[in-house]
C-alpha cells in the first residue's frame, strides 16, 4: 500500500513537471529562459532528437557555445554550436555548426537572431511535451490525473462510511 502511494505521488510530481514545462514551453517570458523541443539529430550525440533544451539570452557568446536561434520568423529555430565568430562592420557574425554535420553551416547568424545560449538539455523529454502539445495529449494529461484523484478520494470516502458503519453498529 506504501509503494502504491510513493507511486501516486511520483505520477502527480511528473504531471506537475510536464504541466510547467507545457506552460513554458508555450508561453515563454522574453528575456528569460524557455523551453524549446530539439526535432532533429543534427547535435547528436550531445543533444539528441526529441530532447527540450532551456535556453536563456546572454551578452556573451563563445565559440563552443551551444545556441538556438531563428532565421526567419516562419522557420523553426535551429540549436547548433558556434564554431567560428567573424566581426564584420563591429558586428559579430557567428558561424554554427551541429555536432552530426560534416560542415559549418553555410548563412552566418547575427546576434539579433539568436533566442539564446542552451543551458542543459533533457533527453526524450521533448517527445512527452510535444504529445502534451495536441488536443488527445492534452486531455489525457487533464483526464487521467483527475481521473486517479477521484478515485483515491472515492475510496478514502467509501473507507470513512464503512468505518462509521462500524462504529454504530457496535
Amino acid at each position: 500500500m506504501k509503494a502504491l502511494k510513493i507511486l501516486y505521488y511520483i505520477f502527480i510530481a511528473f504531471i506537475g513537471l510536464i504541466a510547467v514545462l507545457l506552460i513554458i514551453s508555450i508561453f515563454p517570458i522574453t528575456g528569460n529562459f524557455k523551453v524549446m523541443i530539439v526535432q532533429s539529430g543534427s547535435m547528436q550525440p550531445e543533444i539528441k532528437m526529441g530532447s527540450i533544451v532551456a535556453i536563456k539570452p546572454v551578452d556573451d557568446y563563445r565559440i563552443g557555445d551551444v545556441i538556438t536561434f531563428q532565421i526567419a520568423k516562419n522557420k523553426e529555430p535551429i540549436t547548433h554550436r558556434i564554431h567560428d565568430i567573424k566581426v564584420v562592420g563591429g558586428e559579430p557574425r557567428y558561424i554554427t555548426k551541429g555536432d552530426a554535420n560534416n560542415a559549418p553551416d553555410q548563412r552566418e547568424v547575427s546576434q539579433r537572431e539568436i533566442i539564446g545560449k542552451v543551458l542543459f538539455n533533457i533527453p526524450y523529454l521533448g517527445y512527452v511535451i510535444d504529445f502534451a502539445q495536441k488536443p488527445i495529449g492534452f486531455s489525457l494529461i487533464i483526464i487521467i490525473p483527475a481521473l486517479v484523484i477521484i478515485f483515491d478520494e472515492a475510496k478514502k470516502i467509501y473507507a470513512e462510511v464503512k468505518k462509521r458503519k462500524a462504529k454504530k453498529a457496535e
